[in-house]
C-alpha cells in the first residue's frame, strides 16, 4: 500500500492531484512550518498576458505551524479571486464546469488557510474522479520532528509498506532511514502533459484550475496522460 504526504496547497498544480491519484493514502501534512511566498496560500493562473498569482493574505508569524495560520478577510481577496477567474477563463471551453466550487469557495467564510485548502483540495479530487482516502497529519497523533522520521512513522501508522514521494526528494531525503525501516521509497517524476487553453502558447505548471476549466470532464484522462 502507498502513502503520499504533503502540505495542505491552494489550488495546486497538476503534479499535486497526481500524487494523490498515485496513492493509496493520502495526508495533508498541517503540522509543519508555514512557508511564506511559496504555495500554501497561492497559486497560478494563466492570463492573456502571461500568468498571474491568485494569492491569499493571510496573518502569518514566524514559526508558526500551517494549521496556525489565520486568513487576513480584511481584504477582498475572494472577489478579486473570482473576477480573475471571470476575466481569464470567461471564454473557456468549460468555463461553469466549476460553478458551484466556486461558489463555495469565495462565497463562504474561511478563518485557517489550512481549512481552506483542504477543502480545496478534496473537492477538485472529487471533481476530477479521484477517490483516494485523505488524511490529516495532525489529526492522527504525535510523530517525529525528524522530517524523514516523521514520513516513515506515518506510512507504518497507517499499515502501508511505500512511501510515494515527489521528484525533488531526492535531493534532500535520507534513502537509507527508509531502506532500514523497512518502507520503500518511490519518487514521483511526473510528466507533465500538454492540454488546450485559452490564450496563446502552452503555459505549464499552472493551477489545477486552468486545466478543469479548459477540458472538462476529460480532466482526469490528460492529468494520467491518457490523452
Amino acid at each position: 500500500m502507498v502513502v503520499a504526504v504533503h502540505q495542505p496547497q491552494y489550488l495546486p498544480w497538476l503534479g499535486y492531484f497526481d500524487k494523490i491519484d498515485r496513492a493509496d493514502i493520502f495526508v495533508f501534512l498541517d503540522n509543519v512550518q508555514f512557508k511564506k511566498n511559496e504555495w500554501q496560500n497561492r497559486n497560478r493562473i494563466k492570463t492573456a498576458r502571461g500568468w498571474q498569482w491568485l494569492t491569499v493574505p493571510v496573518k502569518y508569524r514566524y514559526p508558526m505551524l500551517i494549521c496556525e495560520v489565520e486568513i487576513n478577510n480584511s481584504s477582498r481577496w475572494q472577489h478579486k479571486q473570482a473576477q480573475a477567474i471571470k476575466t481569464n477563463y470567461g471564454r473557456a471551453l468549460h468555463y461553469h464546469y466549476l460553478d458551484d466550487f466556486f461558489e463555495e469557495l469565495f462565497k463562504r467564510s474561511w478563518e485557517l488557510i489550512s481549512q481552506l485548502n483542504q477543502f480545496v483540495v478534496r473537492r477538485l479530487a472529487e471533481i476530477l474522479g479521484i477517490n483516494t482516502p485523505i488524511f490529516v497529519a495532525s489529526e492522527l497523533g504525535d510523530f517525529p520532528q525528524d522530517p524523514d522520521e516523521r514520513l516513515i512513522a506515518i506510512t507504518s501508522y497507517l499499515g502501508a509498506d511505500t512511501y510515494l514521494a515527489g521528484s525533488g526528494g531526492r535531493e534532500y531525503m535520507n534513502t537509507s532511514k527508509f531502506a532500514e525501516s523497512g518502507v520503500e521509497l518511490v519518487f514521483q517524476d511526473y510528466l507533465h502533459p500538454v492540454y488546450s487553453q485559452v490564450f496563446g502558447e502552452f503555459e505549464p505548471y499552472m493551477s489545477i484550475i486552468d486545466l478543469i476549466l479548459n477540458n472538462g470532464r476529460n480532466s482526469l484522462n490528460i492529468l494520467r496522460g491518457e490523452e
